[in-house]
């Protein structure tokens, strides 16, 4: 539930929604990912982005730069592990809800330019 526009979405006991997905999402995936018998060569890259995530999601707001930046690299890392695409589809979700990242100020206001 919204308190007001323009304010972060909330939950009854003040946390941003958002942030709760994600840890549900990363907490689940990372279950997932430890319970897949196979081995494959990036499983360690994975497994340290989750963990990065979880860090992110378990301090507050995470910088949606780096949560990018770790979805892309557990995409990656377990993209072609079928068994583990509904978590890592549940992952993504989760980052998007944060929305996009702020351009950098160059891009922000073409002010000032020729």
């Amino acid at each position: 539930m919204l308190r007001s526009l323009g304010q972060r979405p909330v939950t009854s006991g003040d946390e941003d929604t958002r942030v709760a997905g994600l840890r549900t999402a990363v907490s689940r995936l990372r279950r997932e990912l430890a319970a897949h018998p196979a081995e494959f060569p990036d499983r360690a890259v994975a497994e340290d982005e989750l963990a990065a995530l979880a860090a992110m999601a378990n301090s507050g707001t995470p910088e949606i730069p780096r949560l990018r930046r770790s979805l892309l690299l557990i995409a990656g890392a377990i993209g072609s592990v079928s068994a583990l695409a509904r978590g890592l589809s549940e992952v993504r979700d989760a980052v998007d809800l944060f929305g996009e990242p702020p351009r950098g100020r160059a891009q922000e206001s073409p002010r000032g330019r020729g």
